[in-house]
């Protein structure tokens, strides 16, 4: 069983800021746009390095989208930021109608991503965004695990041609990819291979996942661990590999078992391969104000969420 090191904790909106100071080194057409956000999307150094390249909007998220569009037709390729509950549902129209029908190559990066935001409570935990954005034809939606991938995942997409969602966090979590790793759009990760049960998790449950088939190894149980990363376009080709073989699945997200990446695995494996499912999501319901761990632990989405849903699911092959 391959062994994944926690390198040291960190926020995954800290790749993206890292990310995106490297882009401006890198690439001069790209731009950035907050909604008066600035520390709490790191893009410090990136204002310092490249002023006359910033754009501060103030909270006037449906404005910072509509700008972001315009400056597109002069071959500039904008990054927006802002809190995930206000990149996607205060602005949903706007990404609709001048970004997503319009084809822009708008890159909206958005922190504070699911129940993890912590203290700020339910109007500010959006468990809905990543349905809200995997709907919209033609946008491409990431979901990155940790700091090394946010960072890779910022790096890639200036390289890519068409609006983006790219949605990351708000607490330090474990760091335990490497940029060796590497990072390609709509290709899912192979992290451990395993023959009983496939666990395919995306964001901060690849962790949690990695952690749960320790445990479950102990136990006899071999899991094969995937991270998909990219949730539109989803790499089925890696799923449906795994469950040919395990016979069973199941998945983990931090994000409403409605609409995310766990409705998107079992559309697809009704279509192609249907197998038993379960989910580790929350249950269509609001989150509400606690720290991140506590929140994780009253809403099922943890280790013990994992290690219990698999032997749920052993049950059924």
């Amino acid at each position: 069983m391959k062994e994944y090191i926690n390198q040291g904790s960190n926020d995954t909106r800290s790749g993206f800021g890292e990310g995106l100071t490297e882009l401006g080194r890198s690439h001069p057409n790209v731009v950035a746009l907050c909604a008066d956000l600035i520390g709490s999307l790191k893009m410090q150094t990136f204002i310092d390095e490249n002023p006359e390249r910033f754009f501060q909007i103030g909270i006037a998220e449906a404005n910072m989208m509509g700008i972001a569009a315009g400056l597109t037709i002069g071959g500039k390729i904008p990054f927006t930021g802002t809190f995930a509950n206000f990149s996607t549902g205060r602005v949903y129209d706007q990404i609709r109608q001048s970004i997503a029908y319009s084809g822009k190559n708008v890159k909206i990066c958005a922190s504070h991503a699911g129940i993890t935001l912590g203290e700020d409570g339910a109007t500010h935990q959006i468990l809905e965004d990543i349905g809200m954005m995997k709907m919209l034809p033609g946008m491409t939606v990431i979901n990155s695990c940790d700091f090394n991938q946010t960072k890779a995942a910022t790096l890639a997409i200036a390289d890519f041609e068409g609006p983006v969602y790219l949605r990351f966090g708000r607490p330090k979590v474990a760091n335990f990819t490497t940029p060796e790793n590497g990072f390609e759009i709509g290709k899912g990760i192979l992290l451990q291979p395993g023959s009983d049960v496939t666990i395919v998790a995306t964001g901060h449950l690849v962790w949690e996942a990695l952690e749960a088939a320790k445990d479950l190894n102990r136990m006899g149980v071999k899991a094969e661990i995937i991270n998909i990363h990219t949730i539109k376009p989803l790499d089925k080709k890696i799923i449906l590999n795994s469950v040919k073989k395990t016979g069973c699945i199941v998945t983990a997200e931090e994000h409403n078992f409605i609409g995310g990446l766990g409705e998107s695995i079992a559309g697809m494996l009704s279509r192609n391969h249907p197998t038993p499912h379960e989910f580790v999501a929350t249950d269509d319901c609001f989150g509400e104000s606690g720290t991140p761990a506590q929140l994780m632990e009253k809403y099922g989405l943890n280790k013990n969420s994992i290690k219990s849903k698999v032997k749920s699911i052993l049950k059924k092959k």
